[in-house]
């Protein structure tokens, strides 16, 4: 099984063999490499026998099995297992063009998240608010706030707003004064910067398919109808199920069971090959998955991974090496000789060029730009509030009233002009009356 054990040029090469060497090495024994008759790792027949692997062990007919073996209770009954040389699990392998799906209907919005849509409405609204505030604040906008009229209005304030956010400049209203340029220019950079983010992330989107994954566990795979699953026959991936008892994986058993004869696979590279030609999804061990999502880039593996194990070479029961091999597989392990390994033979291009899992953008990762925004909507007030200071200083000085009090009487003046100039319009009606 690739890349366990292959023949290449009339020699064994894989994994397995490597790890077969760097074993006798370390142990300073001889082997002799034979490849399993039947072809199989090792179950219960009909008759009560041991087929495969476990079944040589227990008919000594071989020393130890090195191979994807998985330690399971009803194997360690009747051989010896060595500590597991590699940790797998249960996983599903599908063929991405079969399990796509329509995109959502507000599919838009799954660049950002839910806090971040969230976040950028508060800081439209709050900007806007600012904008009305600065620019009925400011001096330069107006300079007689009883007669004139301001233009940046609440509802031309949000226009302006959203002009800038979809990056069309409205004609009116200008920003005359320098505190609502500021506030208007960090608003500006601000939309700039978050479009930037989005775009990138919208097609990093579309280019990943990671939200084209419905099936994401075995509960879904179960409540689909559309692609066929199974096993290999006889495997401990099949009694796993068979003795589970989750009531997820006995509709899987039971499914299994009923169509043994058709979903059921006998070999991995069989499995692997229905997978790309057919409506079919395999289950089995998610490290030997992995190779075949690298190898073969139209396939990936499901996210969840039930059923924790691991790979362990078998030797006969009370076997005086099954000790020494466990050692040497520990060593192994915290020399990196096992992660080198698998490095090496589970390499792939596949693996190089594929993309890291997409995500909505947080709004941790645009911190920087809501602090930035939220700077210059305070410096703009300040500015505003400072250009309204030197006016009234002006203005105290002519009139002969104390800062403070001019300062106070512009403000109210200017935050409620539409109930002076209606004061005022209907003095001067009585007036003519």
């Amino acid at each position: 099984e690739d890349p366990y054990v292959m023949v290449r040029s009339a020699q064994l090469e894989g994994y397995c063999i490597d790890l077969l060497k760097a074993l006798a090495a370390m142990l300073h024994f001889s082997y002799k490499v034979k490849v399993v008759g039947d072809g199989q790792y090792g179950a219960i027949s009909s008759k009560g026998n041991w087929t495969g692997m476990i079944g040589e062990i227990m008919r000594q007919e071989a020393d130890i099995a090195v191979a994807p073996l998985t330690v399971t209770s009803a194997r360690e009954e009747v051989v010896s297992f060595t500590t597991p040389f590699l940790q797998t699990g249960i996983g599903i392998l599908l063929r991405k063009d079969t399990i796509s799906q329509e995109m959502p209907l507000f599919h838009f919005l799954a660049p950002f998240s839910k806090e971040t849509w969230t976040g950028l409405l508060f800081a439209y609204v709050l900007t806007c608010l600012c904008l009305f505030l600065v620019a009925r604040l400011s001096p330069c906008e107006w300079n007689e706030p009883k007669n004139e009229e301001n233009h940046f209005t609440f509802l031309n304030s949000l226009w302006f707003g959203a002009g800038a956010l979809a990056l069309q400049g409205v004609v009116t209203p200008r920003p005359k004064a320098l505190s609502v340029r500021v506030i208007a220019a960090i608003w500006w950079l601000f939309t700039i910067a978050l479009l930037a983010a989005y775009i990138a992330n919208f097609t990093a989107l579309l280019s990943s398919g990671s939200e084209q994954l419905p099936i994401q566990t075995f509960e879904d795979l179960v409540k689909q109808r559309e692609l066929e699953f199974g096993t290999l026959d006889g495997s401990s991936t099949f009694y796993f199920f068979k003795n589970s008892k989750n009531p997820i994986h006995q509709l899987i058993y039971e499914y299994m069971d009923k169509r043994r004869d058709y979903v059921l696979v006998k070999t991995y590279q069989e499995a692997v090959q229905r997978v790309m030609e057919s409506n079919y999804a395999f289950i089995g061990e998610s490290v030997s998955q992995d190779l075949a999502a690298a190898r073969h880039c139209n396939l990936i593996r499901a996210p969840e991974v039930i059923g924790a194990r691991g790979f362990g070479i078998a030797t006969t029961k009370a076997s005086l090496w099954t000790k020494k091999l466990s050692i040497a597989v520990l060593k192994l392990r915290e020399s990196g000789d096992l992660d080198y390994l698998r490095n090496k033979w589970w390499e792939s291009s596949c693996l190089h060029k594929s993309r890291d899992r997409w995500s909505p953008l947080q709004p941790q990762a645009l911190g920087g730009l809501f602090l930035t925004l939220a700077i210059g909507l305070a410096l703009g007030v300040i500015a505003a509030v400072v250009e309204l200071s030197n006016k009234s200083r002006h203005t105290a000085g002519h009139i002969k009233k104390s800062c403070c009090s001019v300062f106070t009487e512009e403000i109210c003046t200017r935050l409620r002009i539409k109930e002076n100039t209606r004061q005022s319009q209907e003095t001067s009606g009585k007036a003519n009356a």
